[in-house]
C-alpha cells in the first residue's frame, strides 16, 4: 500500500477499537496542546521568534504562495520515498532538525528524540545545545544515523574536542550553524527575563566536555567572580537549576555556577570567517553542512570553500525580524549550487505537503523541528515518533496523488 496509506489504515483500525493517536494529526490542534502541554518558559522558548516575528509568519507565507499541480493517470502504486546523502540512503527525505534544550519539554529529551527518530531511520541532528550528552543519545539510537550541529565557539579547542566527539558517536555529517554568533532579540523570553542557559539548561554538551570542564576549574582557580546578584526567591531558585543541572553538583560547589558563568562567555563567537572553515576541513573527514545559508553568493562562497551541503535556513525566524521568508531563498540558492552539493530546506516545514514544495524548488531533503517539539511536550517519545511519522505519511499520499512515484525526481513543474 506504501508507508502513508499504512499509517492512515492503522489509526482508523485502531481508531475503531478505541485507541487514538497520541497526538493531534492537524497543526494548529497540535500546537495548541503542546502550548497546554509547556510552562510558560517553555512555551515562550520553543515558539518564540525574533522581534514581531515577522519572519516567522514571512516562512508560511512563502510556502503558502507555492501550489502543487497534481497529474493524473500515472502508476504511483509503488512509491520510493528515499534519498541519498553523502554516501547514506535514507528512507525518507525528512531529518529531526536540531531543537536546543529539549529538557524544558520532556525529561528524556534528546534521548527521546533520538529515540524516535531511530524508529523511522529519520537521522536525528544532535544539538550542541542539547540537555543530554551526544554519547547517551548515540547508545540509545543504536546503529540510526545522527549528524551533530555545532556551535563555534570562542574556544577553538572545545570546538575541536566536539567534533571529535561526534565522530566518535558515529555522525554522519557535521552542521555548522552560522546564524546564531549572538541570540537573536526574542521578546517573549525577554518579557519574562528567562534564558535557559543562565539556568544551567541545555548545556550537557558542555559540562560533560573534558575541554570545557578544565575551562571551568581554570575560572574557579583565577577565582573569577561572578556576576552578583541580589538576593531574592528568584535568585535561589536560578541557583537549585544550576545545581540540578550539573552532573554530581552540590550547592556548596562552585562548579554549577562558573559553568553557567564559562557557557555564556565562549558560547557565541562573531568573528568568524570563511577562512576559518579550512581549519575544520583539516580536523575532520566527515561531510561539513553549512546551516543558515540565504543568499546565493554565500552558497557560491561554500562551494568555492569545499563545503560538503548547504541548509537553506533563517533558524525558524528565531534570529532576525522582517527578514525573508526561507523558502524564497531556495530557488535561487539551489540553481546557483546546480546539484554540486545537496541543499536542504530548514525554516516553517510543518507538513507533507510542505516538504513536497520544498523538493519541487530544489531541495534534497527538509528539516523539521517545532512539530516533534511539539510531540515531546504532550506524549513524550511517542509524541515526537508520530509528528515524524505522520509528516512523512502524508508527504507519501501527496506524492502519490500529484502523480509523483519518486521522493527524489520531483520537477519544478510539480508546483505553481
Amino acid at each position: 500500500m506504501g508507508f502513508g496509506r499504512d499509517i492512515q489504515s492503522a489509526i482508523f483500525r485502531n481508531g475503531s477499537t478505541g485507541l487514538k493517536p497520541a497526538i493531534p494529526a492537524g497543526w494548529s490542534d497540535l500546537e495548541s496542546a503542546a502550548k497546554h502541554a509547556m510552562s510558560r518558559e517553555a512555551w515562550a522558548y520553543v515558539k518564540g521568534s525574533a522581534g514581531n516575528e515577522s519572519t516567522e509568519a514571512a516562512n508560511r507565507a512563502a510556502i503558502d504562495r507555492w501550489k502543487i499541480v497534481p497529474r493524473v493517470l500515472r502508476d504511483v502504486d509503488q512509491r520510493d520515498l528515499s534519498v541519498e546523502l553523502f554516501g547514506h540512503r535514507y528512507p525518507t527525505p525528512l531529518l529531526a532538525a536540531p531543537v536546543g534544550v529539549l529538557g524544558m519539554v520532556d525529561k528524556q529529551a534528546d534521548i527521546a528524540v533520538g529515540r524516535a527518530a531511530a524508529r523511522l531511520g529519520v537521522p536525528y541532528i544532535l544539538s550542541t545545545q542539547a540537555s543530554v550528552p551526544m554519547e547517551r543519545v548515540a547508545q540509545a539510537m543504536g546503529d540510526a544515523p545522527r549528524w551533530f550541529q555545532l556551535y563555534w565557539s570562542t574556544s577553538d579547542e572545545l570546538v575541536e574536542s566536539f567534533v571529535h566527539r561526534a565522530e566518535a558517536s558515529k555522525a554522519q555529517a557535521i552542521v555548522v550553524t552560522l546564524d546564531t554568533h549572538m541570540l537573536g532579540w526574542r521578546p517573549r523570553d525577554l518579557s519574562l527575563g528567562y534564558l535557559p542557559f543562565a539556568h544551567g539548561k541545555g548545556i550537557a554538551q558542555y559540562t560533560s566536555d573534558p575541554v570545557f570542564r578544565r575551562l571551568v576549574e581554570e575560572r574557579i582557580a583565577r577565582n573569577q567572580p561572578a556576576v552578583k546578584a541580589r538576593i531574592r526567591p528568584a535568585t535561589i531558585r536560578t541557583l537549585l537549576d544550576m545545581t540540578r543541572n550539573y552532573p554530581g553538583g552540590s550547592l556548596r560547589s562552585p562548579l554549577p555556577r562558573a559553568s553557567v558563568d564559562t557557557f555564556l562567555d565562549v558560547f557565541s563567537r562573531s568573528t568568524l570567517t570563511w577562512e576559518n572553515l579550512a581549519w575544520l576541513r583539516e580536523r575532520t573527514t566527515l561531510p561539513i553542512v553549512l546551516k543558515g545559508i540565504q543568499h546565493p553568493d554565500d552558497a557560491s562562497r561554500a562551494l568555492a570553500a569545499g563545503i560538503d551541503g548547504l541548509i537553506v535556513s533563517n533558524h525558524a525566524g528565531r534570529q532576525i525580524d522582517n527578514a525573508i521568508g526561507s523558502l524564497d531563498a531556495l530557488p535561487g540558492i539551489a540553481e546557483r549550487v546546480n546539484g554540486a552539493v545537496p541543499v536542504l530546506f530548514d525554516s516553517g516545514i510543518r507538513s507533507g505537503a510542505d516538504m513536497f514544495v520544498a523538493l519541487a524548488l530544489g531541495a534534497s531533503a527538509v528539516c523539521v523541528g517545532r512539530a516533534y517539539t511539539y510531540g515531546l511536550a504532550i506524549a513524550g517519545e511517542q509524541g515526537a515518533y508520530e509528528a515524524l511519522r505522520n509528516i512523512i505519511a502524508e508527504f507519501d499520499i501527496v506524492l502519490g496523488l500529484a502523480g509523483y512515484a519518486s521522493a527524489g525526481s520531483i520537477p519544478r513543474e510539480a508546483v505553481v
